[in-house]
């Protein structure tokens, strides 16, 4: 076990080390404040509070962070081939399938780190320019459970969804070696899914349910709607579809990557 989390340690290594990682967290860091700054600025600002800027900002934030995520994932299998650095990652006493544990848990806890910085950073700024409100209603009228568990189960289902767009970013790298390729389709999956899932709907079809992009927005579900209009679900029958997915899409990733030819 020890072994494998230096392979870990390994990979995080090969994304620390990259200047565009820390301009990426530099993004992350400044966009709260930046925004912030704007709505404090402006005449909202009366009606404003800390957590009703917070649940905006993140969401935009939160989408950069698994661009982000995404960008790196596309990097992690397919930059080995570019860079012909594959070949000498094998030949290590590691087997195929503990390496590409490694990347991809390596990837989750960047995603991880990420939304962690973008939650303190965004409460922090907040409070700063708008004071501590405990009133659930700033986040959502119809809540009416604590804030912190609101947005806790915010930052908890967006990362859920980050999780499935990197896995699908990932098979992608694993597969066709492309990490352009892996970046665009991981993208239109993350900024088109929204399109498509009004589109399906519209179809009026119950195999609808069962399609990955209407799930892959589980926050409906915190002002107790369907992320699905017209097609009543549950959150246990969303992450259920996403857990079909997930295994799926590392199935794919795992089967290519360890019966590939690198000899080439």
């Amino acid at each position: 076990m020890a072994d494998f989390w230096k392979l870990v340690q390994n990979e995080n290594m090969k994304i620390y080390r990259r200047l565009r990682t820390w301009i990426m967290l530099g993004i992350v860091i400044v966009s709260p404040l930046i925004f912030s700054t704007i709505v404090y600025g402006s005449s909202d600002v009366h009606t404003a509070s800390n957590w009703s800027v917070m649940s905006f900002e993140s969401t935009v934030t939160l989408a950069l962070v698994t661009l982000f995520t995404v960008v790196a994932s596309a990097d992690s299998v397919a930059g080995e081939f570019s860079w012909g650095t594959v070949k000498l990652l094998l030949i290590r006493p590691w087997s195929r399938a503990s390496v590409l544990l490694s990347k991809f848990v390596s990837l989750l806890l960047f995603g991880l780190f990420f939304s962690a910085v973008t939650f303190i950073t965004s409460f922090l700024v907040n409070v700063l320019y708008f004071g501590y409100t405990g009133s659930p209603s700033d986040l959502d009228p119809s809540w009416v459970g604590h804030p912190w568990t609101y947005i806790g189960l915010f930052y908890l289902y967006k990362y859920i969804s980050l999780v499935l767009i990197v896995s699908f970013s990932f098979m992608l790298s694993s597969a066709f070696r492309s990490g352009g390729l892996a970046i665009g389709l991981s993208m239109f999956l993350l900024f088109a899914g929204g399109i498509i899932s009004g589109i399906l709907v519209a179809f009026d079809k119950a195999w609808v349910k069962y399609v990955l992009f209407p799930h892959l927005s589980l926050t409906p579900y915190l002002e107790g709607n369907s992320p699905i209009p017209g097609h009543p679900t549950t959150l246990g029958f969303s992450l259920a579809v996403l857990a079909v997915y997930f295994v799926i899409f590392n199935l794919v990733s795992w089967s290519v990557f360890t019966k590939r030819d690198i000899a080439a």
